[in-house]
This record gives structure tokens, C-alpha cells and sequence, in this order.
């Protein structure tokens, strides 16, 4: 009785994971496959090798600020207890939970030159709108999350028991947090970095609102389809969908080796 209830069990989880497997993996490798005749000619077009250019490399930057902002402040969240602690944790995720253009639209009345606060940074020669830093700025702001939860949930995975041992011994906690802590966290913090760097060079909504100059990856795709058509954008659509398969097998080769 228990062997069919599992054999059945098995067969259940099969098929929904299949038809999910499917749901996930079929868009994908059918715009690959449609957009395969054009994705020559795209990677010949100046203006799409520059905005895949400027998405890497900005997410690349927002994923260094996130990795150095990020995991602190996870570490703080996962090892201190302190009043206010549960709001403080669920704010980090307020960026995820809101409308991309929401979120574009509340940096802009920060960070925009007609703030006061965007004003300061106006005055010292930094501008955020139609810029690389606001590119950045943006990036950073809705994938910044996913590098505190990924840190957070590896520094949760760590017994403490090293951690003390190590205090016990006279180590300071700065000494304790680079050679215990952060060495053991590391394969959850790599997962951290892969996310962070794919949710920033993915993100449309909030460049769009704050930096719509100069383009990156998803707003030229965005302009293309809306002004050229589906056929013109399909291979742009297809090499970046190339691009981020190679990015992930990288990104989990290092993880696998870490």
C-alpha cells in the first residue's frame, strides 16, 4: 500500500514538474531557435553590442555594491538580536515586492535634480538621471535584496559553535567574520552575486523611469519591438537569452568549485 502511494506520489511530482520544466524552458529555446538567422546580424549592430555592454557592465558595478553593502548587513541580521529588528528585516525586501517604474519614480524624487537630496549630489558633479550612476543607482536598488537573503540564509546555515569557539580564544569579531564566518558563507554568497548581477542587468522598469539614457539591454529591446516589430527584436531577444545561459553555467561552474 505505501509503495503505490509513493509509486503514484513520484508520478504526480513527475508530471508537475515536468509540465513546469516545460512552462520554463520552451519560451526560452524556441526564441533561441526562431531568432538563430538573425543573432549573426545583431551581434554586427553597434547600438546592441553597446547596450549589452553597459547592462554588464552595470550590473557588474551593482553587484559590487551590493556584495560590499549587502553582506554586512545580512551577517548584523542573521548573528544580533535588537529592537526594531523584524521591520528593518522585511524593509530589505519592500524593493522585490513593488512595481519596477514604482520604485524607477521614487529614486527619481530622491535622487532627481530637482530634490534636495539629489540637488547635494547635483552640486558635486554626480547625476542620476540619464546616466551610468543611474543606471547603477537603479540596478542596485531592486537587486540589492536578493544579495542580503542569499548572504543571510548562508550565514544562517553556519554553526555557531566555530564562531565562539574562535571569541573564546580572544579573536575580535572583525577577525571572526573574515576567516570563519565569510569563508564558510562563501558558496551562498557566489548564489547571491549570480542573483544579484541577473535581477540587475534584467531590470527595465526602474532604468526606464530613472536613466532611460543611454540604453541598456532591456530598453533597447523595449524600443525596438515597440518601433521596428517582433521580427527585428526576436534576435536581439535571442542573444541575450544565449548570453545568460553562458553567464548562469559560469556563474554555477565557479559556485560548484568554490
Amino acid at each position: 500500500m505505501l509503495r503505490d502511494r509513493s509509486r503514484w506520489f513520484f508520478i504526480f511530482s513527475s508530471l508537475a514538474g515536468g509540465l513546469l520544466f516545460l512552462f520554463l524552458v520552451i519560451p526560452i529555446f524556441s526564441s533561441i531557435l526562431a531568432s538563430a538567422a538573425g543573432i549573426p546580424e545583431a551581434l554586427m549592430d553597434q547600438r546592441v553590442t553597446e547596450a549589452i555592454y553597459l547592462s554588464v557592465l552595470s550590473g557588474f558595478l551593482a553587484t559590487i555594491i551590493s556584495l560590499i553593502l549587502g553582506v554586512p548587513l545580512a551577517y548584523i541580521f542573521s548573528r544580533y538580536r535588537f529592537s526594531g529588528k523584524v521591520i528593518l528585516d522585511s524593509l530589505v525586501d519592500l524593493p522585490i515586492l513593488i512595481p519596477h517604474n514604482a520604485a524607477g519614480i521614487a529614486l527619481l524624487f530622491l535622487f532627481g535634480p530637482r530634490s534636495s537630496f539629489g540637488g547635494v549630489f547635483n552640486n558635486l558633479g554626480i547625476r542620476f538621471v540619464d546616466t551610468i550612476s543611474g543606471i547603477v543607482l537603479a540596478m542596485s536598488f531592486v537587486s540589492a535584496p536578493f544579495m542580503v537573503r542569499s548572504a543571510q540564509d548562508a550565514f544562517d546555515s553556519i554553526s555557531r559553535d566555530m564562531e565562539d569557539a574562535a571569541r573564546n580564544l580572544g579573536a575580535p569579531p572583525l577577525r571572526v567574520f573574515l576567516d570563519i564566518s565569510l569563508p564558510l558563507a562563501g558558496r551562498g554568497i557566489i548564489s547571491g552575486c549570480m542573483l544579484t548581477w541577473a535581477r540587475a542587468v534584467s531590470e527595465f522598469g526602474a532604468v526606464m523611469v530613472l536613466a532611460y539614457y543611454p540604453k541598456t539591454a532591456p530598453v533597447l529591446l523595449f524600443d525596438v519591438l515597440v518601433g521596428e516589430g517582433l521580427e527585428s527584436a526576436l534576435p536581439i531577444t535571442g542573444l541575450l537569452l544565449i548570453i545568460g545561459i553562458l553567464v548562469l553555467i559560469a556563474f554555477r561552474s565557479v559556485r560548484e568549485h568554490f
